[in-house]
């Protein structure tokens, strides 16, 4: 019902009812005004509050994702990259994205994680619905490393709460090449394997310079394809290839099973093993190139002598025999060409434990190498308290003692470049910077030991590391594997030490094949056997046959080639030069040598030894001389022989 007008009677007769409507009015709007007010008031107060006294922000990662770049230079990456030593690219860090949610944000978890497994087969739908349902959480990560591709079809799907990161991701070009030598980063790029991990703090330094290796990636090929192709022949259980120079500089190192680089952590636990450095083999008679000029260094021996290798030699109820024995006596170019562990024990025993060890300790063999990689293993050898007449003896056709290969590759180094022993390294050379060692053999031992190494490819036991061209020297290497703590009869090493070209030696190549198998395949080839003459020498041999032009090494032929062949070839049974009484059947003992050798040959040491001539030819052995003049320095120990003319 309408309420009715007020009157103008009604007025007159009550003038102010008309007044106190319009008050009422007033006061009702006023206060919706100031009502209004005070909660437009409030929400300033509050919005004030929350965006500018106290905001919420958001997770940096949300701002980085949502923030436009409008730069176009890219920011630095987090790793330097890692060349080999011509540049080419070893390791490099490349701009990803990674991806992430905010949980409170997402609708349905299990929905749009069935949605992102379809699109990136490699997430977990049970993990990732997981992840999305942790409502506590305001950044979870789904995938650390989606590619471009990856990141563009996520975009696609338009799912509220998922975001991007930038994020810089290792990337190896080469898969599996170097592989060990490289090692890996964990998911925050930081180095958990190789020189990755060995010189972490050096490649997250700013600015990031690269790092670069004296690796050569085309010589490393090389070593892993045939490498591989001799497990493959062999079914081996793994092997391991070096190429070292002249200077300790590592141009290849390979073992065998490896893995690809970009998936380090899926990578079998067989095949992180990095069997160069962390595996202890027992190297054979590859380490008679450690007895032979440890004797001729002594000045106790010389090359010409002859030794009694007619009958296999007992000490302490075992037999040492040859594996093709001659029954004749050996002079030291036969002893080594033709491999004879009885030759080599009768040197062992006329130098003695204490001239053995001092010879092992100064070239490397009683610690880790001392190369840059973390996981480098202890030789293992025996206490010197054993160390007695058997132990002398096997170790030195290389039983009894055992060393990572990069250990016996750099000793036998400095057998070979004029006596110096170099550190072995990873890193190139930088700015024509000289690197130093110590003298620890005359140089005419060296180039007797190249001789002699020569003289094994061309009539002994690595005829098969033969190569058109190339005067390459060498020694095999085959030790019985040591199973719960006795030799297995049928499960041997196979290895293969050379170096080239012996009138001007490069490099040294050393393959070890481990465990190989007398396959069906290779059976008309090697009749059978699995020695380091018929599985690591062919090797090495077709090795250097490819390397050898890359590294700038032409092949000799014509007058050249016959000239380098006869001045480095020292006859089997070599000519006593006139005025020396060499050792022999009339004459087995120098001045100076060792109790075991007469004991060996079962007579009676002398009453009265030649003390004297025993601390000469120790104070010879242990001859380290700095590198600082080594270029012209002459050993300051007498060079004449201790024996009477």
């Amino acid at each position: 019902m309408n309420r009715p007008l007020i009157s103008a009677q009604q007025t007159r007769q009550n003038p102010t009812a008309g007044s106190n409507w319009l008050t009422r009015f007033r006061a009702r709007v006023w206060l919706g005004v100031a009502g209004f007010s005070l909660i437009y008031l409030a929400l300033a107060v509050k919005l004030i509050d929350a965006t500018v006294l106290h905001p919420i922000k958001p997770s940096a990662a949300a701002l980085s994702a949502e923030r436009p770049n409008f730069s176009v230079k890219l920011p630095a990456p987090d790793r330097a990259p890692i060349v080999d030593r011509s540049g080419r690219i070893l390791a490099i860090s490349l701009p990803g994205a990674a991806l992430f949610a905010d949980p409170r944000q997402i609708g349905d978890p299990q929905t749009d994680a069935i949605k992102l497994s379809e699109l990136i087969p490699t997430l977990n739908e049970k993990t990732i619905a997981h992840r999305l349902s942790l409502r506590d959480y305001s950044f979870v990560y789904l995938d650390r490393h989606l590619t471009a591709s990856q990141e563009l079809a996520v975009n696609r799907l338009g799912i509220p709460g998922l975001y991007f990161q930038p994020v810089w991701m290792r990337h190896y070009p080469e898969g599996d090449l170097a592989a060990h030598i490289l090692g890996g980063v964990t998911p925050d790029q930081r180095g958990i394997a190789g020189v990755e991990e060995y010189f972490n703090k050096r490649l997250i330094k700013k600015p990031t310079k690269p790092l670069r290796l004296s690796i050569d990636l085309r010589i490393e090929a090389v070593v892993h394809r045939e490498l591989a192709r001799a497990v493959r022949d062999y079914k081996a259980r793994g092997a391991c290839g070096i190429v070292e120079s002249m200077t300790g500089r590592i141009v290849a190192m390979v073992s065998l099973p490896d893995y690809n680089a970009n998936d380090l952590h899926d990578a079998p636990a067989n095949a992180l093993l990095d069997r160069c450095i962390s595996g202890d083999y027992e190297p054979g008679s590859v380490m008679k190139l450690m007895t032979l000029p440890a004797a001729l260094q002594s000045g106790l021996v010389h090359y010409w002598d002859r030794f009694n290798t007619t009958h296999p030699l007992f000490a302490d109820g075992f037999a040492i025999t040859d594996y093709e024995p001659v029954h004749h006596w050996l002079a030291m170019p036969a002893i080594l060409a033709y491999s004879s562990n009885i030759g080599a024990s009768r040197i062992a025993t006329i130098l003695g434990p204490k001239l053995q060890r001092a010879w092992l300790r100064k070239m490397g063999f009683f610690k880790p190498s001392p190369v840059q990689m973390p996981g480098t293993q202890p030789p293992i050898w025996h206490s010197k308290d054993t160390w007695k007449l058997l132990t002398t003896m096997t170790v030195s056709f290389g039983n009894g003692i055992a060393m990572a290969p990069i250990i016996l590759t750099n000793a036998v180094v400095a057998d070979v470049n004029g006596g110096i022993l170099y550190q072995p390294t990873l890193l190139a050379r930088r700015n024509g910077e000289p690197r130093h060692g110590i003298l620890v053999m005359r140089r005419s031992v060296s180039v007797i030991m190249r001789k002699l190494m020569r003289g094994v490819v061309l009539s002994g036991t690595g005829t098969y590391a033969r190569v058109p061209g190339y005067l390459v020297g060498g020694k095999t290497g085959t030790s019985q594997v040591v199973s719960d703590g006795r030799y297995r009869t049928h499960l041997n090493n196979a290895s293969f030490m050379a170096a080239f070209p012996s009138n001007r030696p490069r490099y040294v190549v050393y393959v070890l094949v481990i465990h190989p198998k007398p396959t069906k395949k290779m059976r008309a080839f090697s009749h059978g056997f699995t020695t380091g003459g018929y599985v690591a020498a062919p090797a090495v041999g077709r090795i250097i046959a490819r390397i050898g032009p890359m590294l700038g090494i032409a092949p000799l032929e014509g007058k050249a080639l016959e000239t380098a062949n006869a001045r480095f070839n020292i006859p089997l049974d070599p000519t006593v030069p006139r005025g020396d009484r060499a050792l022999g059947p009339d004459h087995p003992f120098p001045s100076g040598a060792n109790a075991y050798a007469y004991i060996l040959a079962r007579k009676t040491p002398p009453k009265h030894p030649d003390r004297q001539a025993a601390r000469l030819a120790l104070k010879r052995v242990e001859m380290a001389i700095p590198d600082q003049t080594a270029r012209g320095v002459s050993s300051p120990l007498p060079v004449l022989s201790t024996r009477k003319r």
